[in-house]
């Protein structure tokens, strides 16, 4: 017979590796088993109110879901966004998240988590929902992520920004009047426009 201890970790593996303390508590495990499969290194605290088994924490690229688990108020931007649109052959080497400007959290310090700190306006433009695993991941139009790539171009680098803007066109995922809506947005508008104007 499952011990309460046994079961919780089976509860978490099933529901992929991470669970709220309120999904916990409605799956049948009071806080004296939940602090007790934390005292015994059974799960870890990822952050207030969310658990994960023992160790998940401890790779070298999360993925997706986990980032979004740590910083649920983040969007998947840049690098890692032109990855998952497959517009760029970079390798991203951590997960790039997009904050608004004071955001803080000590969690992010111990993951290779990359934040980049957005106005308001610009944070809020373009994102979108996209299911992976079950989980409803906020990241940023194709669109959206080129116009930043050329803002963030100092940091990533203009080649990367330039190479994934003639991917998407190339490969038809993007439209340039997308692109320069969100150019506008982002103030690039004079950096992109007359390299998009020798692309089409």
């Amino acid at each position: 017979m499952q011990t309460k201890q046994d079961q919780i970790i089976e509860f978490i593996k099933k529901n992929g590796g991470f669970a709220s303390s309120g999904e916990l508590i409605k799956g049948g495990f009071y806080k004296a088993v939940i602090y007790s499969a934390l005292k015994s290194g059974l799960i870890d605290r990822v952050r207030h109110g969310v658990y994960g088994l023992a160790g998940t924490l401890d790779f070298a690229h999360p993925d997706l879901v986990t980032a979004s688990i740590v910083v649920p108020n983040g969007v998947i931007c840049l690098i890692t966004a032109l990855s998952f649109y497959e517009v760029t052959d970079e390798i991203p080497r951590q997960i790039d998240i997009a904050v608004t400007k004071g955001y803080r959290d000590k969690v992010t310090d111990k993951l290779p988590l990359k934040l980049y700190y957005f106005s308001r306006l610009t944070w809020k433009q373009g994102m979108e929902e996209h299911d992976i695993d079950g989980q409803k991941i906020k990241i940023y139009s194709l669109a959206k992520t080129i116009a930043d790539c050329f803002k963030f171009r100092n940091q990533i680098g203009m080649n990367i920004a330039r190479s994934a803007l003639k991917n998407a066109l190339e490969q038809k995922k993007v439209d340039h009047r997308e692109i320069m809506k969100y150019a506008s947005i982002c103030r690039v508008t004079n950096i992109i426009k007359p390299i998009l104007e020798t692309l089409i």
